[in-house]
């Protein structure tokens, strides 16, 4: 079902709406979120691309422990200038970081960002185009399970809940997030509920909210919606029968930070919050009683840039680094984590070997560390020490304009 809380205002894209804040920008050099700052084109605005099933040549995700090459899935724009041709397949080498391209699951429009099912069967891409969607593809075969429309616009992050029944996603364009069913296959099923952000009212500078991201909190028992347009982060308890959503709390950042993605500490009790419009990151404390979450006071990101828009955080498996995607600056921070995750200490940059690091990722056993660099279109690689630095890992991977990489 449906349930919009109030008008959500002018649904700009987060094709204009990074482009305004970057400035101007060739038509490859996507900008911020991941466009042009122009109108979307008619292939934009077009209904999502009928699935369609293509040559099998893919094995069913191996476990973390099994040795040998493992899996990349790329996310790129399709409808971009010089963009890929849809999810693009590679697989790496867990000891040196060497990636190997191994084709394109062709059939997905605009796939901007991956998730996984528990399970490791079913890749789920974000469709973000003017009707948001979500997509379904099947790794054994590669084949594309079919598209379910999310009821919003510009579909731009999207998360599989603990259990393995629900994908969330989140509409940047229209300020919403939506809930789907996930079926025995891994298909999904028509969205069983749908908010949109109408309060608080936009921050400075924002002319509607913006959703970046819904993920679970590690605990499964509630969902968070982080809005980059209202500067908040919206706290809803996920019935796990019906798929529906109930508002908890609200956490407001300072006025004009714009929130992008919050990543969770290991041991679920903190979170670290990446800040797009202020160049700011924070801790936050987290409650999973209640849902609510508290965010703590801006901290820097070790950018030297005079413009940069932090993107994400990435925590090693065992809490004690974090590192953060710096956009603008073109480095990835180092961060200690510290007093069981309730502290961040910044260690210091290093340069991510390429342009504009949209989404980083660690490997599942923290060992290497995976950026997209959408301006560059590619993959920078690095070794992870027990100190928490960064090695490159040789040269960058070539992805057409990437903007997510999802190590499995």
């Amino acid at each position: 079902m449906d349930r919009r809380r109030e008008a959500a205002g002018e649904g700009w894209s987060r094709r204009r709406f990074v482009g305004a804040l970057g400035g101007a920008a060739t038509a490859t050099a996507l900008a911020g979120c991941g466009g042009d700052g122009t109108e979307p084109t008619a292939q934009e605005t077009q209904e999502a691309a009928p699935p369609r099933r293509v040559s099998p040549s893919a094995s069913p995700t191996p476990s973390p422990g099994t040795s040998g090459p493992r899996p990349l899935y790329l996310g790129t724009y399709t409808s971009a200038e010089g963009g890929g041709k849809g999810i693009g397949v590679a697989a790496y080498d867990p000891s040196s970081g060497r990636i190997a391209g191994r084709g394109t699951i062709t059939g997905v429009p605009d796939p901007s960002y991956l998730a996984v099912h528990p399970d490791g069967g079913t890749l789920y891409a974000a469709d973000e185009r003017e009707k948001g969607a979500v997509t379904a593809v099947r790794l054994s075969d590669r084949e594309v399970l079919g598209s379910r429309a999310t009821g919003g616009a510009h579909t731009c992050h999207l998360s599989v809940h603990p259990g393995g029944r629900w994908l969330l996603s989140a509409d940047y364009g229209s300020g919403s997030v939506a809930v789907h069913p996930i079926g025995a296959s891994g298909a999904l099923g028509e969205r069983t509920d749908m908010v949109t952000h109408g309060s608080p009212a936009p921050g400075p500078g924002q002319q509607g909210p913006h959703a970046h991201q819904f993920v679970s909190a590690p605990d499964g028992g509630h969902v968070l919606a982080v809005d980059l347009g209202t500067d908040t982060v919206y706290s809803y308890r996920l019935d796990a029968k019906t798929g529906t959503l109930t508002e908890v709390a609200q956490a407001h950042t300072r006025a004009g930070a714009g929130p992008r993605h919050l990543t969770f500490h290991p041991g679920g009790r903190h979170a670290y919050l990446a800040c797009e419009t202020d160049d700011s990151v924070a801790v936050c404390a987290y409650d999973a009683a209640t849902g609510r979450l508290a965010i703590g006071s801006a901290q820097s990101t070790g950018a030297k840039a005079a413009t940069n828009y932090p993107a994400q955080f990435a925590v090693t498996p065992d809490g004690a680094f974090a590192f953060l995607a710096n956009r603008g600056d073109n480095t990835l921070a180092r961060y200690a984590v510290e007093a069981d995750g309730a502290r961040l200490r910044l260690l210091g940059t290093v340069p991510v070997h390429g342009d504009f690091p949209r989404q980083i990722a660690l490997a599942p056993d923290g060992g290497l560390l995976f950026g997209a660099n959408q301006r560059s279109g590619t993959v920078s690689v690095f070794e992870v020490d027990g100190s928490g630095g960064l090695r490159l890992a040789g040269e960058p991977y070539a992805s057409p304009v990437a903007v997510c990489a999802l190590p499995l």
